[in-house]
Order: C-alpha cells, then sequence, then structure tokens
C-alpha cells in the first residue's frame, strides 16, 4: 500500500477517533448532570472516550510522522518540526487524560488520592491539549501567506483549541475541596465538558474532508 493511500487511511481512522471520543464524552457529560446511572456509568463512559482520544492522538502523530517521505514509519524524533512537536504533545495529553480517567473509574478515593490520581494528570493533560492547539495554530499562521482565507485545517486547529479550553475550565471547575469533598462547581464541570467534547468531535467530523 502506498503512503498516500496509508496516510488518508490514517486521517479517517483519526477524525472518526475524535469524533467517537468527543461524542462519548457528551454523553457522559450528560450523565453525571442528570445524575443517571450513578458516577461509576459516567466514568465508564468517559473511560472508552478517552480510549478513543488516544487512539485519535496517536494516528494524529502517525500522520505528521510520514508527512514527508515516502517509506512508512510508526514514530520519528523531529523536536524542530511544530506539526511534529503538536502532535506529540496532544498525544501524550491523552495518556494523561487517559490516566486519570481510569483512576476515576475505580472510585472510593480519598480527596487526596482524587487530587493525585484524577485532577492532577486531568490538568497537566488539559495543558498540553492547549500547548499541542498553540502550536498547531502557530505553525499554520507561519506556513500561510499574508491575505490567504482560513483553510479547513486551520477551522479545525481553531475549534479544537476552544475544546481544549473548555476542558480546562471544565477540569477547574471540578477542583475538589478538600474542607469539604465536593466539586467547586459541578454544573460547570459538566457542560464544560460538553461543550468542549463537542468541539473535540465537530473537529474531527471536519477533518474527515481533509486530504493528507
Amino acid at each position: 500500500m502506498s503512503v498516500d493511500r496509508r496516510l488518508r487511511r490514517t486521517n479517517a481512522i483519526a477524525a472518526t477517533a475524535f469524533i467517537v471520543g468527543g461524542s462519548l464524552f457528551c454523553i457522559g457529560a450528560l450523565l453525571a448532570q442528570a445524575d443517571i446511572g450513578g458516577p461509576r456509568l459516567a466514568a465508564a463512559v468517559f473511560a472508552a472516550g478517552g480510549v478513543f482520544f488516544t487512539t485519535g492522538g496517536y494516528t494524529s502523530v502517525l500522520l505528521v510522522v510520514n508527512a514527508r517521505g515516502d517509506q512508512w514509519r510508526w514514530w520519528s524524533v523531529e523536536p524542530g518540526r511544530l506539526d511534529w512537536a503538536s502532535a506529540v504533545t496532544l498525544f501524550v495529553g491523552t495518556l494523561y487524560f487517559g490516566a486519570s480517567l481510569l483512576a476515576a473509574l475505580i472510585g472510593d478515593l480519598t480527596t487526596a488520592q482524587i487530587h493525585r490520581l484524577v485532577w492532577s494528570p486531568e490538568v497537566i493533560g488539559c495543558v498540553l491539549f492547549l500547548l499541542s492547539g498553540h502550536l498547531a495554530l502557530t505553525e499554520l499562521r507561519r506556513d500561510r501567506p499574508r491575505g490567504r482565507r482560513a483553510d479547513l485545517g486551520w477551522w479545525i486547529a481553531v475549534v479544537n483549541q476552544a475544546g481544549s479550553a473548555l476542558f480546562m475550565a471544565a477540569a477547574i471547575a471540578a477542583f475538589v475541596r478538600p474542607s469539604t469533598g465536593d466539586e467547586l462547581a459541578v454544573g460547570i464541570a459538566n457542560w464544560a465538558t460538553f461543550a468542549g467534547a463537542a468541539c473535540f468531535a465537530a473537529a474531527g467530523v471536519m477533518q474527515e474532508f481533509e486530504r493528507p
């Protein structure tokens, strides 16, 4: 199979993974907000969505790694490329997010354990998502001629960055007060998660129409 054909297939996999992952996060946020099935059901849906997000993150790395050259590679180290740095940062962010989701799925954690195993890796993941989006937008802005209209890749990066900002807002709102064991703002955490996930799903739909 040629590299071009593999890139098209990998792009479709990445886009679909973000659509499914974002959709599952939307469902999880709605379950949590409506208190349907208890926290364990929402955590399970979030964890499933995290698997798809991580899949999308790694396939995004594959797209960048194989964008240049005629031989397929499964990894590379190219820190001088902003698109590579953006994709790898996103992938690492999904790993932190996944660790947080798995810890939340365990349940019955103390407040200290929640801070260490759930909240901290979630915030790190959100920071990495924002950094990834910044690098992607910087690379696109640098390579785009002045005055040229924004293309599909630009809008995908913008929508993803909006999703990352909303995820960060959700993470901050989900901080558990040590004194009471309650989150700062449960409603904000759930609805910001829903909106951020919807952004990632929408960006995935747009990515389906990209031609790497």
